[in-house]
C-alpha cells in the first residue's frame, strides 16, 4: 500500500501538473520603478519604453534609441576604431578583461557607444548613443575613440551631430588613460564648432562624472528627458562632503533646466520632432520638404563642401 501512494504522488501527480502547467514568459511584464505598476512589455514598447500612467522613462539600449530615432527604423552602422581593450591590466574582484567579456556577451556591443547615420524626419544626421547597460556607459579608450569617430563622420557628410548621454563617467580600470578622452573629446566638439555644424546634446538617466565634465555639456543646444539625474557627483557623495540636506529633486532635469543648466526637457515620444526642428533651423533647412529629399539617397557618398567650409582633418591622438 506504501509503495502505490508513492507511486501516485512521486510519478503520476508531477507528470499530471507538468501535463496542465502553463508556461508565461519573464518578460510579460514590466514594474514600473516609481510606483510598482505592472504593466504590458508590449505595451510599454509600443509607448517608446515609458511606463503609461506614471511617465517613468526606462533605460533603453543604444539600439532600441537608434530605432526610434531614424526614419523607417534604419539607418547605416559607422564603423568604430579597435582600441586597447586592457592596456592597464587592471585587476580588482575581477580582471577587467573579463569584466569587457561579460559586458560584451551581454549587450552584443564591442563598448559603451553606437554610432549612427541616417535620416531624422528626412534630414541627414549622425547620432551618438552610449548604453548603460555597457558597464554603465563609462567613458573608456573605446568610447573616446567612437565618440571622435562619430564627430569626424558628421564632418565628412556634413550632418549634425546628436549624442544621447548615459554614464556614470569615466572608467576606472583604464585610469589617467579614460581621463585623457575628456580633452580629446573637446576638442572634437570644437571643430565642429569651427565646422559651423550643430552639436546638440540630450542628456538621458544618469548623466555623470567625467562625461558631465567633458562633451556632454558643450552641446549648442541641452535637452534632457524628464526625471534624468544629470551632475558630476552624485547627491549622496554630495550630502557627504558639505553635510547639509539638499533640495528636493536635486541634479533632476527639471530642477536644471529651471537653474538654467538644460535648455528644454523633453518627453521621449516628442524627442525626434523636437531634434529635426532645432537641427532644421541651425542648419537653415526645414526638416521635411524638398530640401531634405534633395539630399543624397541613402547618404552612403560623402557631400561635397565648398571652399568656404574647413576641411575635415583627424582628431590628435
Amino acid at each position: 500500500m506504501v509503495e502505490a501512494m508513492n507511486w501516485i504522488s512521486e510519478v503520476v501527480r508531477p507528470k499530471i501538473k507538468t501535463l496542465f502547467k502553463r508556461e508565461t514568459p519573464e518578460n510579460l511584464w514590466v514594474k514600473c520603478p516609481e510606483t510598482g505598476q505592472m504593466v504590458f512589455h508590449k505595451e510599454v514598447e509600443a509607448n517608446g519604453w515609458v511606463i503609461p500612467g506614471s511617465e517613468h522613462h526606462l533605460r533603453i539600449t543604444a539600439q532600441q534609441r537608434l530605432k526610434l530615432m531614424f526614419d523607417q527604423g534604419t539607418w547605416l552602422d559607422v564603423p568604430l576604431p579597435d582600441a586597447p581593450a586592457d592596456p592597464l591590466k587592471f585587476r580588482d574582484e575581477k580582471r577587467y578583461a573579463d569584466r569587457l567579456k561579460d559586458a560584451r556577451a551581454k549587450t552584443g556591443m564591442t563598448d559603451a557607444f553606437k554610432v549612427g547615420f541616417g535620416r531624422v524626419a528626412g534630414l541627414p544626421m549622425t547620432l551618438a548613443v552610449q548604453d548603460f547597460g555597457f558597464m554603465g556607459g563609462s567613458l573608456g579608450m573605446a568610447a573616446g575613440e567612437a565618440f571622435v569617430r562619430g564627430a569626424e563622420t558628421a564632418l565628412e557628410k556634413r550632418t549634425p551631430y546628436v549624442l544621447f548621454a548615459a554614464s556614470g563617467g569615466a572608467r576606472m580600470q583604464e585610469g589617467i588613460l579614460s581621463l585623457m578622452q575628456m580633452p580629446r573629446t573637446t576638442v572634437a566638439v570644437r571643430r565642429l564648432n569651427a565646422a559651423r555644424l550643430p552639436y546638440v546634446v540630450v542628456l538621458t538617466n544618469p548623466t555623470t562624472g567625467g562625461v558631465t565634465a567633458s562633451y556632454a555639456m558643450l552641446g549648442d543646444v541641452h535637452l534632457a528627458e524628464p526625471g534624468a539625474l544629470i551632475g558630476f557627483a552624485g547627491p549622496r557623495v554630495i550630502e557627504q562632503t558639505i553635510r547639509e540636506k539638499l533640495p528636493d529633486g536635486f541634479q533632476r532635469a527639471e530642477y536644471l533646466k529651471e537653474h538654467g543648466m538644460v535648455d528644454q526637457v523633453v518627453h521621449r515620444r516628442d524627442l525626434k520632432g523636437t531634434i529635426a526642428r532645432l537641427c532644421g533651423l541651425l542648419m537653415q533647412v526645414p526638416a521635411e520638404g524638398p530640401a531634405a529629399e534633395a539630399a543624397p539617397a541613402e547618404t552612403r557618398t560623402e557631400t561635397k563642401r565648398t571652399d568656404d567650409k574647413p576641411e575635415a582633418r583627424p582628431i590628435p591622438a
